[in-house]
């Protein structure tokens, strides 16, 4: 009995050393967390405050000088000269050309995504799992591997230099957003269907004032990725588009890079950062919806 009150002590105080240890690590556990994010995010940043500030030096000197983050000499000319452009055109010229195949293939890749998931998810047809089988491994198919074939299509259309070998295809949707509003839909209580349909709704008008709405989230993550995606494609534009008047803005960074003379790496960099603007603002007036289509997808698909 003297050993076993002699013990209750010992674990009072075994016990509050544990809890003082653990009451420590919550308190340095989310200081750490942050500071460890916080230098990823350093880390990530780094490149864009790097081709930032480089938009401000002298050509001549910016890889001389790329250990060294401010420029000498703040060179404001960079961006007056980059928007003036190369061949005849100015970079707003460009972007002009970008925002044109990127809203018609943003709005084609959308809608035609919807409507094939719509009848993947409720429509019941012969093959519907073999089908659905044969889409999805196409997303592991490289995209390299159409290039000529879809390139002999196009040509024998007579379709070169124009957008339509870029635009075209989007109206026939994209596996990765058609599984993503799959999984999306197949969330949605198919008791909603059959109530409508009591009520003399058809599929058509199921799809447009049932389905739609309820999948808005995953069509706004769809119109963010393709609007990234197109706005940024360089080898579309590159094999198909040869006139400079309809070049899009990444063929027009790449005009400032001359290998036969000097290049303009200021004025690149300059409209770089300007051609990152839409991107961004996208980004950060959409990113909620980014977030919840996705994970509502994942999650409960």
């Amino acid at each position: 009995m003297a050993e076993r009150k002699a013990s209750i002590p010992e674990y009072n105080v075994i016990s509050s050393t544990r809890a003082q240890k653990g009451w420590f690590w919550r308190k340095i556990k989310w200081p750490i967390y942050h500071i460890f994010v916080g230098l990823l995010a350093v880390l990530m940043m780094y490149p864009i405050a790097w081709m930032l500030l480089s938009s401000f030096k002298e050509s001549r000197t910016i890889f001389a000088t790329a250990n060294t983050l401010l420029p000498a000499q703040w060179m404001w000319d960079n961006y007056i000269t980059g928007w003036k452009g190369v061949g005849g055109y100015s970079f707003g010229h460009y972007m002009w050309n970008s925002l044109v195949i990127v809203v018609i293939s943003t709005v084609g890749v959308v809608l035609s995504s919807a409507v094939i998931a719509f009848g993947f998810a409720r429509l019941n047809f012969k093959g519907r799992n073999f089908w659905f089988a044969i889409m999805m491994v196409t997303l592991m198919l490289p995209h390299d591997v159409v290039l000529v074939p879809q390139y002999i299509i196009f040509t024998k259309l007579g379709w070169l230099n124009s957008i339509y070998p870029i635009v075209v295809p989007q109206f026939f949707g994209a596996p990765f957003f058609i599984f993503l509003m799959v999984q999306f839909i197949r969330t949605i209580p198919k008791d909603l269907d059959e109530a409508a349909t009591i009520d003399g709704c058809g599929k058509f008008r199921l799809f447009i004032q049932i389905i739609l709405p309820l999948i808005k989230s995953s069509l706004a993550t769809a119109a963010i990725f393709s609007f990234y995606w197109r706005w940024e494609d360089l080898l579309g534009p590159v094999l198909y588009l040869n006139s400079p008047d309809k070049y899009t803005v990444s063929m027009g960074l790449k005009m400032f890079l001359d290998s036969e003379s000097s290049s303009n790496w200021g004025a690149m960099f300059a409209m770089s950062i300007v051609s990152l603007l839409p991107v961004v603002a996208i980004f950060f007036a959409f990113q909620r919806h980014i977030v919840e289509g996705i994970s509502s997808s994942g999650i409960k698909g």
